[in-house]
Formats: structure tokens, C-alpha cells, sequence
């Protein structure tokens, strides 16, 4: 039924649009905008639909800029109004005054980004104007009143509800393998040779959530490496000749890369429910799983160290972990959470700060970060709900003896 639907549906869009395409040609965006908010049927919304999307599609920096004007100054709430269905709904909490509120309080371009999306193919269309979006708006921050009812949308569209998570592996189809080379944003995939010894043995795992809007890009994904014991350094994990283990084997899932790939998407958590889908279908795939550990970035340390005046050159292996421990435990931002953003995704998850390595990650961009440091954050599945409710109401950040100890050494030989 469903494809039928689609035929049906896209031979009536076509007959639409052979018989109507002179006179949207001739109309500006804006009209366009205009007359999709005020149509009532069905085809000819999808048509209209259809034409906005492929008129923005071939604009410049500047026409988009002149779109996104237009959505912020016309398509707006309107105060009045809104002030005055909020008293009358005060005045009588009636379900028809409590609609008009409702109704005067969302601006029609929320109304015109649903009617956008009844287009096949739109949804990732919407993403990719909300990433252009968000590029604008650092340089014109009134434009971010349309982020907002961008990005409330989408936390409903992209509610967990509707993800799919899947397993990614070399057998999967080469359009989704090219994508994981691009997106990858913690360690650069240098070629298909590279990605085969990421997916292909057996101690290697990869998943990614999907949305059945955009079945063939992934919205975020983690490469997962199944070892004996907690590593420390990356390269170990990544070496092109290392000794692969039997899953079975397996004591440890190390989460070593997860990378969010729609820049449009931004803001969107997608992470938190991942590892712990992840965990669980590991959990009951390989029971001898027993200990979940990422090994991550510390991308904002040798930044942090900068800002504060502090050496960032070469130092002895104990000291950059004493620094990093110090950091991670310490290091705040004006809100009180940690300054480190992968810090603030997997201590808000629930994890602790278990260990950190130093000269774990000897790549430019490691060295560029973080001198090569690098942190396990321990997810204590017992222990996460406890540790998730420490940060989120008091941003305590837990952490393991030992790193506690390093960081209380780095406190002593500052003072």
C-alpha cells in the first residue's frame, strides 16, 4: 500500500507540475511560502512543497540569507494576538480559547516547515537548510529565532521512537560505507584498506541510528573495538598489524569513535541513546562483556591550557596525565560544566572519568588537542543513574581513585 501510494502520489505531482510550471517560475520564494501556508489540497501543497525546496536548492549565500529574512520578519508570531488569546484564555480556560492561544502563539513557519515536509526527500532537504542556517546565524544572531522552531521540530521528528539503530559492516552497501569515511570525525579514515580493518574482523563492531526519512545517511554512529582489558592508546586499537581476537574472547567493548555526521542536526541528542543500545544488544550478543569504556579525545585541553597561561609544549608522561586528570575533574565553563565537551556527553550519560593515557594519540590532531592524551570513561552499568543524577543536579563529576589522586598531585605542585 505504501508504494502504491508513493506511484500514485508522485504521477499526480508530475501532472501537477507539467500543468503549472510557467507560473511558479515566475514567483518569487516568498510567494511561494505564501501560497503553500494557504493551500488546502493536497497535490498542489506537495507541488508547491516541491518548488520551494528546489528554488532554495539553487540559491546563493545571499538569496539564502534573504529566505531565512523572510521567515524572521514575516512569518513570526504576532505579539498581539498572542497577548490577546492568552487573556481570553485566562479569562476562560475553554478548550476553543485554549486552541486560539495555542494557534496564535506558533509562527506559521513551523505551519510551513510540516507542509515543506510532506515532500519526498524533504526531510533531508530541511536538515540541510537548518545546517546553512546555523552557519548564518553566527554572523546575524536575529536569525536564530528560526533555529528554535527548526530545532524544536526536529527533537519530535527525531524522536528516539522513530531511530533505527543498525549494525554497519563491510558487507553494507558501499553509498553508506563512503558516508562513514566522511563523517568520521574523530579519526580520519585514510582509506577503504583502513576501513576494512575497522568493520571486517571480528573484534570490530560499528552502529548507526537511522531515520526511515533519510534510510541511506546515518545520524550519528560509533565504531566499537572488542579487546581484553582496557587500552590506552590508539594506535594499539587502530595498528595495522595487530593480533585480532575472537569476539567470544572479548572482556571489554571500547567505544573509540562516535561521530554525529548532519551538521543540520546539531543540538539533537542522538549519542546517549546509542551507547546504551549498543551496550545492551553487546551485553546480550556476548555475555562475556563485562567492562563498557570509551576511549576518548580530550579535545579541548591544550585550548583550556592556553587560555590559562599553563605550558602546552611536550612534557614527561606523568605530568600530562596529572594535567588532564586536574582538567577533566576541574576545568569549568561560566555554567559549571566541565569545559571539555566530550567531558560534559559521557559524564552527562552517567559515565566516570576511569583513567587517562598519555601519548595515546600521537596523530597531528591528537598532538594538536591534547599533547596525545587521552581518557576512559567507565560505563558502570549499575552505577550510571546513580552518577547520571550527581551531574545533572549538582555537575559532580565522578571519577576513579586513581584519577582523583593525578589530579590532586597537579593541585599540589601548583600551589
Amino acid at each position: 500500500m505504501s508504494f502504491l501510494a508513493d506511484l500514485l502520489t508522485t504521477v499526480f505531482e508530475r501532472r501537477y507540475r507539467g500543468a503549472s510550471e510557467p507560473d511558479h517560475q515566475r514567483r518569487t520564494i516568498e510567494e511561494l511560502c505564501t501560497d503553500l501556508l494557504s493551500s488546502s489540497g493536497e497535490v498542489s501543497g506537495m507541488v508547491l512543497a516541491r518548488h520551494i525546496l528546489d528554488s532554495y536548492g539553487a540559491m546563493d549565500e545571499d538569496g539564502k540569507k534573504a529566505f531565512f529574512d523572510f521567515l524572521t520578519t514575516q512569518l513570526g508570531i504576532d505579539p498581539n494576538q498572542v497577548k490577546s488569546a492568552l487573556e481570553a484564555y485566562a479569562l476562560e480556560a475553554s478548550k476553543s480559547n485554549y486552541r486560539q492561544f495555542m494557534e496564535a502563539s506558533e509562527p506559521p513557519r513551523q505551519e510551513l516547515a510540516r507542509r515543506l515536509n510532506q515532500v519526498p526527500g524533504a526531510t533531508k532537504q530541511l536538515v540541510e537548510m537548518r545546517r546553512d542556517l546555523l552557519k548564518l546565524a553566527r554572523k546575524h544572531p536575529e536569525l536564530a529565532v528560526v533555529d528554535l522552531d527548526l530545532r524544536h521540530l526536529f527533537a519530535s521528528w527525531f524522536n528516539r521512537g522513530f531511530l533505527v539503530l543498525r549494525p554497519i559492516s563491510w558487507e553494507s552497501p558501499a553509498d553508506i560505507l563512503d558516508k562513514i569515511i566522511a563523517y568520521e570525525a574523530v579519526h580520519a579514515i585514510d582509506s577503504w584498506d583502513d576501513l576494512r580493518r575497522r568493520l571486517q574482523p571480528a573484534d570490530r563492531r560499528c552502529f548507526g541510528f537511522f531515520h526511515p526519512a533519510m534510510p541511506d545517511d546515518p545520524l550519528i554512529f560509533v565504531e566499537v573495538a572488542l579487546t581484553q582489558g582496557i587500552p590506552g592508546s590508539v594506535q594499539g586499537l587502530l595498528a595495522d598489524e595487530r593480533d585480532n581476537i575472537a569476539a567470544e574472547d572479548a572482556d571489554t567493548a571500547v567505544f573509540y569513535s562516535i561521530s554525529n555526521c548532519q551538521a543540520g542536526l546539531a543540538g539533537i541528542s542522538f549519542g546517549n541513546s546509542l551507547i546504551k543500545q549498543v551496550v545492551s544488544d553487546l551485553s546480550r550478543e556476548l555475555p562475556n562483556l563485562k567492562t563498557f569504556v570509551t576511549l576518548s579525545p580530550i579535545p579541548s585541553l591544550n585550548r583550556w591550557l592556553e587560555e590559562s597561561g599553563a605550558q602546552t609544549g611536550p612534557l614527561p608522561e606523568d605530568q600530562q596525565r596529572q594535567i588532564a586528570a586536574h582538567y577533566l575533574l576541574n576545568a569549568k565553563r561560566a555554567d559549571g560544566t566541565p569545559y571539555d565537551p566530550v567531558a560534559r556527553f559521557h559524564l552527562g550519560n552517567g559515565a566516570l572519568v576511569h583513567a587517562v593515557h598519555a601519548d595515546a594519540d600521537l596523530s597531528e590532531n591528537g598532538l594538536a588537542q591534547s599533547g596525545g592524551t587521552m581518557v576512559n570513561y567507565l560505563y558502570d552499568l549499575p552505577l550510571i543513574s546513580q552518577n547520571h543524577e550527581r551531574f545533572a543536579s549538582g555537575q559532580d563529576v565522578v571519577a576513579s581513585p586513581e584519577v582523583t589522586a593525578l589530579s590532586a598531585t597537579a593541585e599540589q605542585k601548583d600551589t
